[in-house]
């Protein structure tokens, strides 16, 4: 008997999800509108139909859930991305402490690496200097008097340019 051939298709990630110790939810996107559970002891399982593949680390449980018929490969690439990115966007100290203080650049990485289940990157270099770049924005509220007058310098002389 013959499977059916499945079309390839871009939308591979289901779902990344951030746990810590006690398996309370610290980060979750999800691609799919069904809720799902699960407990792993391996790197990677198939369960409910589903391929998970996980990575801890000190407090912190990381997970990159697609469908059962996709390559456990690119799922863990998204995995390591993620995880290397965050690595060196916190100075190597992965915790729960230090990524909830710095969540704005956990939505930026994420937001870098999976878009709607397509994943975008794959290189952690990529993703921490477009976070910087990103990060570069920072809301008027924030800034110093001499960042305020040089981003007017900047406006005005691009608004005269055009």
């Amino acid at each position: 008997m013959d499977s059916p051939i499945l079309e390839p298709s871009l939308y591979t990630v289901k779902a990344v999800l951030i746990l810590d110790n006690d398996g309370d939810r610290l980060y979750a996107k999800r691609n799919v509108r069904s809720g799902f559970f699960c407990v792993l002891v391996g790197e990677i399982a198939l369960l409910e139909g589903l391929t998970v593949v996980y990575k801890s680390n000190i407090d912190l449980f990381f997970y990159v859930i697609g469908s059962s018929h996709e390559n456990e490969l690119m799922l863990m690439a998204v995995l390591n991305c993620l995880f290397d990115s965050l690595s060196q966007m916190l100075r190597k100290n992965v915790e729960r402490r230090a990524l909830l203080e710095n969540m704005e650049g956990l939505f930026l990485a994420v937001d870098e690496i999976v878009d709607g289940g397509v994943i975008l990157e794959s290189d952690p270099q990529q993703v921490v200097h477009r976070v910087a770049l990103r990060g570069d924005d920072v809301p008027l509220t924030e800034q110093t008097v001499t960042q305020v007058l040089q981003s007017a310098k900047e406006q005005i002389k691009w608004s005269l340019l055009r």
